[in-house]
């Protein structure tokens, strides 16, 4: 068989928006350096994996995809292996997959043009920086995958060092954008018809501006106020980070949506220092308290580990009772497993995977019911909708509303409503994850 073209590739990602939004800007790098996508391995000359190293096992996970397409090697393929685990095990991987030619961490994206010119040549290229980089990755060249609603990273890093989390030793400390750099690209996007924007970061609330002219809740508001945006998200926040000026920006800007994700992790304050998440159940609330008391309806989701070593079932039980306290609008439920270079790697206590299991499914029933009654006090309610797609199976269309809550819904009279549009969906029936509804005319 032929070599394929050594000026195409195929890019596979893994994990969280960030992941996906990185992957957009490497994209266009690649692209910007004379390169073309295809849709498949077999068409690819450049074959790359964008991994995520969160989830249990992910290294394992990557070195048995490679293993896969060690035969492709023959028809001339290169591959590379970037983000988090291309980070996490370095050249490691080089040793345990000999095929691979690159080897490139997120904080070393910047140097993507030069890296290509050497496997282009035959050579290895690695990008591996330490944790003390200053700079972020910033590009003209982004291939966007939606062409209404777009991601912005304004902050790279992290350097909170949870005891279970191993994005500090793979994405570096924390470096934020400058505000204007931030605004200009908002700006770009709205001229190019982009109507939502999704500011980005691993603590996005940890923004800290370069040029010392905006605070987290500022930008928020300044990236809400360019014309021809309509709607701004922002995640993920840490709740150390979360101030009351970021719930007055949403009560007093209107294009700010009414949603905002502040992972909790744990309902107990003796196990949130287990974490070292360096909050207490009680300061957690507090935050909680100023959504609440907010003049708009603010919908709060969460992410929340089970089964942390050491956790007992009554500092469970009180993970239960934060929901029922709290009332959360969803939640992402999660197992605890160890990652590698994490402090929780020491810990001992470890609790069986199957009483993880059970304590998760107990975690999720309790939020289904939550969920159950709080969306069925939406019905009747309209809501603005944009419109993302159609369900052909169902002849339904699917959008979101400001609080993030996803929408099907029917549209009368054979009317076709366009993607990226914004219509107005009075709710006719209610779900556990999700609305039904009905466009209004």
């Amino acid at each position: 068989m032929p070599a394929a073209p050594s000026k195409t590739f195929y890019l596979e990602t893994f994990g969280c928006q960030m992941n996906v939004h990185d992957s957009e800007k490497v994209i266009g790098t690649l692209i910007s350096q004379g390169y073309r996508q295809v849709s498949t391995v077999e068409d690819a000359g450049l074959i790359l994996y964008n991994t995520c190293s969160i989830r249990d096992k992910a290294e394992q996970k990557v070195f048995h995809r490679l293993a896969d397409y060690k035969k492709l090697q023959a028809q001339g393929k290169k591959f590379a292996v970037l983000g988090c685990v291309a980070q996490q095990e370095g050249e490691k991987i080089f040793e345990r997959a000999p095929h691979v030619s690159m080897v490139c961490g997120s904080a070393s994206y910047r140097n993507l043009p030069q890296m290509l010119v050497q496997i282009e040549a035959g050579k290895r290229a690695t990008g591996l920086d330490d944790r003390e980089t200053d700079e972020c990755f910033e590009t003209e060249f982004t291939s966007r995958s939606n062409p209404h609603r777009g991601y912005i990273t304004i902050i790279e890093g992290c350097d909170k060092f949870c005891a279970y989390c191993v994005v500090p030793f793979t994405r570096g400390k924390e470096r934020s954008r400058t505000s204007g750099s931030v605004l200009a690209e908002a700006r770009q996007m709205a001229d190019l018809g982009y109507s939502e924007i999704q500011l980005l970061g691993q603590n996005v609330n940890s923004y800290k501006d370069p040029a010392g002219k905006c605070s987290f809740a500022e930008l928020l508001a300044a990236v809400a106020e360019v014309p021809g945006i309509k709607r701004v998200r922002f995640t993920t926040s840490h709740p150390r980070d979360f101030g009351p000026d970021i719930v007055q920006a949403i009560e007093s800007v209107p294009t700010l949506c009414d949603h905002v994700h502040l992972p909790v992790q744990s309902g107990s304050t003796r196990v949130l220092d287990a974490m070292q998440r360096l909050y207490t159940r009680e300061q957690y609330l507090e935050r909680i308290s100023w959504m609440k008391a907010a003049k708009r309806e603010i919908s709060i989701t969460t992410d929340i580990i089970v089964g942390f070593p050491g956790e007992t079932e009554s500092e469970f039980q009180e993970t239960l009772s934060l929901l029922d306290e709290v009332q959360y609008d969803g939640i992402f439920g999660f197992k605890f497993s160890p990652r590698p270079n994490t402090p929780a790697l020491k810990l001992e206590d470890a609790i069986p995977d199957a009483e993880k299991a059970r304590r998760l499914t107990a975690l999720q029933e309790k939020q289904r019911d939550i969920q159950m009654r709080k969306n069925a006090s939406n019905l009747g309610r309209v809501f603005e909708v944009m419109v993302e797609g159609k369900n052909e199976a169902r002849a339904q269309w699917i959008g979101r509303t400001s609080q993030n809550k996803v929408m099907n819904f029917k549209a009368p009279n054979g009317a076709v409503p366009e993607v990226g549009v914004y219509v107005s969906v009075v709710t006719t029936a209610t779900f556990p994850n999700s609305l039904a509804g009905e466009m209004v005319i």
